[in-house]
C-alpha cells in the first residue's frame, strides 16, 4: 500500500468537485468559510474549475470535465493533498474518463472525502495501492469550533499525533528497535459520545456545530450473536486486518464493472484477513441487505476478518421485521467475525476519520471504539 505524505504547514489543498459542487447555498457559503479559515490557518489553496459549477446531472460538470479536473488536480505539482468539495449521486460516470493506470505511476497523494466520494477512495485503493481518506468534505470545517472529529481528520491529513511501532519479520510488534524490525507510523482514532439526527444546517446557518441529541450505542457481535453484555475489560471485541470500503450506495453499483478488481487485490494481500468498513445513505433495510448480499455472493468477502459498520443515514428505521442489525447479520453472519455496527462514522455526523486501505487493529467494549491505523 502507497501511503501519501502528510500535508506540511504552508502546503497546497487543492479542492475538486468530482461529484457535487459548491453552487448553491448553504454550500457555497460554507465552502467559502472553510477556504476562508484554510488560508488563516497558513494553507495554499488551488480552487478547482468544477467547485461552484452545477452543470452536471448528480454531479458538478460533465462526467469528462469532472474527470479532468480530478486528473489535472491530482497530478499538478502545485497541490500536495487534495479535499472534495461535496458528496452526490453520479460519480459513478467520471469514472471511465479517469486513467487509473496513470494515477498508479504519479505521486501519490491524499484525497479526503466521502459518501458518493468512495468512487475514488475505494478504487484508489483496489485499482492504484493507495491510501485515502474517507471523512468530512470541504463545507464542513467551515464550523466556527470544531468537533474533535474534525480535528481527529485535520490530524490524519497533517501528521500530528501519530506514534511508531515495530515490527518483526513475522508482522508482530515487538519492543525490540533493533535487528530486522519495520518502524510503522500509526495513529489512534477513538469514537464520540454523540450523534446528531437532524442537522441544523440550512441558508441561515451553513455552518452549525453538530446536534448532537443523540447517545451513541453501538452493537457488538461474534457472527449473528450479540456479544455486547458478554465482554469484559480483557476480552474487548477486537478486529484486525487490511481495511477497505465505503458508502454502500457506490460500491453496490462498482460491484460486477471494469472497475471491480476486487479480487484481485483480495488476492494481492492474502496473507492479511480483510476488514471491511460500510455505511449507507439512500438505502433502506431491504436495500442494505441485497447489498450485501450482491457484495458476499461476488466474492468480496473472501478472507474476511471482520465488519466495522457505520450509522445509516436510515437509522432505527425497520421495514417487515427486519432491522438495520439483521440486514447485516442475516448475510454475513455466517463467516462468524467480529461486527461492530452504529460505529462512528457516515452520513450521521460525527464521523471518525478513515484511513482507508490502511492495516487496521480495531477494539470495542461497550460503546467505546478505538481503530489504529499502521501506515504499512
Amino acid at each position: 500500500m502507497r501511503y501519501p505524505e502528510f500535508l506540511n504547514n504552508n502546503g497546497s489543498i487543492g479542492f475538486v468537485a468530482p461529484s457535487f459542487g459548491c453552487a448553491t447555498k448553504p454550500y457555497s457559503t460554507a465552502f467559502n468559510m472553510a477556504t476562508v479559515k484554510f488560508m488563516e490557518m497558513g494553507y495554499n489553496l488551488i480552487v478547482g474549475p468544477n467547485a461552484y459549477e452545477s452543470k452536471g446531472i448528480g454531479i458538478s460538470n460533465t462526467p469528462d470535465a469532472c474527470a479532468k479536473e480530478l486528473m489535472d488536480m491530482y497530478l499538478s505539482e502545485d497541490t500536495d493533498a487534495l479535499i472534495s468539495c461535496g458528496g452526490g449521486e453520479l460519480m459513478c460516470e467520471i469514472l471511465e474518463y479517469l486513467d487509473f493506470n496513470k494515477l498508479s505511476k504519479a505521486k501519490p497523494k491524499f484525497f479526503l472525502g466521502y459518501s458518493d466520494n468512495t468512487n475514488f477512495t475505494f478504487l484508489q485503493n483496489i485499482l492504484t495501492d493507495t491510501a485515502s481518506i474517507y471523512g468530512p468534505c470541504a463545507g464542513s470545517f467551515a464550523a466556527f469550533k470544531w468537533h474533535k472529529s474534525l480535528q481527529d481528520t485535520w490530524d490524519v491529513l497533517t501528521g500530528k499525533g501519530y506514534e511508531t511501532a515495530y515490527f518483526d519479520a513475522n508482522g508482530n510488534i515487538t519492543q525490540n528497535k533493533s535487528g530486522n524490525v519495520k518502524a510503522i507510523k500509526y495513529k489512534k482514532i477513538s469514537g464520540y459520545p454523540d450523534f446528531e439526527l437532524v442537522s441544523l444546517k440550512n441558508e441561515n446557518n451553513p455552518a452549525p456545530e453538530y446536534n448532537l441529541t443523540e447517545k451513541k450505542e453501538l452493537k457488538l457481535y461474534q457472527g449473528d450473536r450479540d456479544i455486547k453484555n458478554d465482554l469484559s475489560d480483557s476480552m474487548k471485541l477486537r478486529i484486525e486486518g487490511r481495511l477497505i470500503g465505503g458508502c454502500m450506495d457506490c460500491l453496490a453499483n462498482i460491484l460486477g464493472t471494469s472497475f471491480d478488481k476486487v479480487g484481485e487485490f483480495i488476492d494481492k494481500y492474502k496473507n492479511e484477513k480483510i476488514v471491511w468498513f460500510l455505511e449507507s445513505c439512500d438505502l433502506n433495510v431491504f436495500d442494505i441487505r441485497r447489498a450485501m448480499w450482491r457484495m458476499d455472493n461476488a466474492g468480496w468477502f473472501k478472507n474476511v476478518g471482520g465488519f466495522i459498520i457505520g450509522r445509516p443515514m436510515h437509522f432505527n428505521e425497520s421495514m417487515m421485521n427486519l432491522d438495520q442489525y439483521k440486514a447485516i447479520t442475516g448475510i454475513v453472519g455466517k463467516y462468524n467475525v467480529p461486527i461492530i455496527m452504529d460505529a462512528d462514522f457516515g452520513h450521521l455526523s460525527p464521523s471518525m476519520p478513515i484511513i482507508s486501505g490502511s492495516y487496521v487493529k480495531v477494539e470495542a467494549i461497550g460503546n467505546d471504539i478505538d481503530i489504529f491505523y499502521y501506515l504499512r
